[in-house]
């Protein structure tokens, strides 16, 4: 066990800041050891929300942990060299540690191969600049120098990097393309969820219908989907699945934002249709440019199949706008 003693200058801290702080880890990290019981005032069990007082010990349990999983087998690299990689995520991987997932991420499977991760200004994420729900395949860049982290974060701010999804969605939209601009934030009444919230951060995706099918099984009311090509111009999280669900038309197999589940089993989707299949940016240190395209995975292939739709291509994605 580890005391720490509140000084003087920190009194009236919140106990997550205040703990962040001492130990050098983020505020995240520090909610985490909070959240788990691993942090005791006066022999209590604290709340990351208290705020410490001066003198007080703040008492430090580490918790016996699992051991380590093994890492994850490295995902298909789409492109590499000494600045950067692309890679081809799967679903179901998570894409750095953090609450829920200690190990058994991407980052860990990055390491496990002996990729260098650049640094950033989270420890537990070297490398990430962007990144991917857990069961969200496509294609996702990982920063291996300095430089690429710096400019590949530059990048993104500046909205310079072009990133396309295929979605399949309930419905069918109104306007066959359609700019959607609305700010994101938590749910207020669920803190796992996001929403459109006036006070969110500002959010803006770009759509286009490519093609309009059915659940054969279902009446049309209520099996019709639309394949949309959809382009990010921020990257907030859940953006697509928000903004969407926002718009009426939820992506199908979302089970956080998205349909009822007969609509789901009727195309056989376990997780959301949604993939990250083009991907288009100037290297941040030589300046060439990268286009890149991944092919809808097999499950996603096979829900289309039964919508009675055939999977986008390269073209159909990114052309047309």
């Amino acid at each position: 066990m580890t005391s720490l003693t509140v000084p003087a200058e920190d009194d009236g801290q919140r106990l997550d800041v205040w703990l962040a702080g001492q130990l050098q880890i983020s505020r995240n990290q520090a909610a985490h050891r909070i959240d788990a019981g691993e942090v005791t005032i006066d022999e209590a069990a604290a709340s990351r929300r208290r705020r410490v007082r001066a003198g007080e010990r703040i008492h430090l349990h580490p918790t016996a942990t699992a051991p380590a999983s093994a890492p994850p087998p490295l995902p298909p690299v789409r492109y590499r060299d000494e600045h950067l990689l692309v890679v081809a995520k799967p679903a179901g991987l998570v894409v750095h540690p953090g609450a829920g997932h200690p190990d058994g991420t991407l980052v860990d499977a990055l390491r496990a191969a002996g990729i260098p991760l650049a640094p950033g200004p989270d420890p537990s994420r070297p490398g990430i600049v962007h990144r991917l729900d857990r069961d969200t395949s496509g294609l996702l860049l990982i920063a291996s120098s300095p430089q690429a982290h710096a400019g590949l974060t530059a990048a993104l701010a500046a909205r310079e990097v072009d990133r396309r999804y295929h979605a399949l969605v309930v419905g069918v939209p109104t306007h066959a393309r359609g700019r959607i601009e609305a700010p994101i934030g938590r749910h207020p009444g669920d803190r796992v969820r996001f929403a459109v919230v006036a006070d969110g951060r500002p959010a803006l995706t770009r759509y286009r219908t490519l093609a309009v099918g059915r659940a054969q099984e279902l009446p049309e009311h209520r099996g019709a989907v639309t394949s949309l090509a959809c382009q990010l111009g921020t990257g907030r999280t859940h953006q697509l699945r928000v903004h969407l669900t926002a718009l009426g038309h939820p992506i199908v197999g979302d089970p956080t934002y998205g349909p009822s589940s007969e609509l789901s089993r009727a195309l056989g989707a376990r997780r959301p249709v949604l993939h990250a299949a083009a991907l288009g940016i100037d290297h941040p240190v030589t300046g060439a440019r990268l286009e890149l395209y991944e092919p809808l995975p097999p499950d996603l292939r096979a829900v289309l199949q039964r919508a009675g739709l055939v999977p986008p291509g390269q073209q159909e994605l990114v052309e047309g706008w």
